[in-house]
């Protein structure tokens, strides 16, 4: 899988993308994340990818023509452009199933007061949100897309075993509760069942804390 990102902060992804899961996948060349500046498509001596919008209002609004020219040198046939935009569809499991089978996958960063609405109906092919709040700008929901698509990919994680028991790998339930050593600690004590060695009892009680 190829990723694209297209952000006015590439270096907030420098060290998110070279640790933990992401960064063996990259190293191992399961996925490849390249992550561009999208001032680098402005045609201005001042490199500006925003504007004021029209009709008045507070703040700045990205330009649609920036993130065309953008995309138009990145994509390719068959790829898919993912927007982060609080107007877009709650972003789920199911969607990170969707995406990880896609060979190119091209997202677009808004910020300052969001991006040009012809670049959400006219350029993007899906449009997300993670959540109903309001943050600085797309490129913290960008790398929790990427994360959750990236961790599916087959051999990206070490026991791939454990996606079968994560919560949301199958519709809603959520992961029953975990522990480990020490079975008691300042008087908060492990559940006895998880102790008795008993197999199918734990099967069961774990299946009973699946919501």
């Amino acid at each position: 899988m190829k990723i694209d990102i297209l952000t006015i902060f590439p270096e907030m992804f420098e060290k998110v993308f070279a640790t933990s899961i992401i960064g063996r996948a990259v190293g191992t060349g399961l996925v490849e994340i390249e992550v561009h500046n999208l001032r680098d498509w402005s045609d201005d001596n001042y490199k500006s990818v925003d504007d004021r919008p029209f009709g008045g209002g507070a703040g700045m609004v990205m330009r649609v023509d920036v993130v065309d020219k953008a995309l138009e040198t990145l994509k390719k046939p068959g790829s898919k452009v993912i927007l982060m935009d609080t107007k877009g569809e709650m972003y789920s499991q199911k969607e990170a199933e969707n995406l990880k089978t896609e060979e190119h996958l091209i997202f677009i960063a808004p910020h300052f007061e969001g991006m040009d609405h012809r670049v959400h109906e006219n350029l993007a092919d899906k449009v997300y949100s993670i959540g109903g709040y309001v943050l600085s700008g797309g490129e913290l929901p960008v790398m929790v897309v990427v994360d959750s698509i990236v961790r599916l990919i087959p051999g990206a994680l070490g026991n791939p075993d454990s996606l079968n028991e994560e919560s949301y790998s199958k519709e809603f339930e959520v992961e029953y509760p975990q522990y480990t050593r020490p079975a008691e600690y300042k008087g908060m004590k492990v559940p006895e069942i998880l102790l008795s060695g008993d197999h199918k009892k734990i099967a069961e009680w774990r299946k009973g804390k699946r919501e």
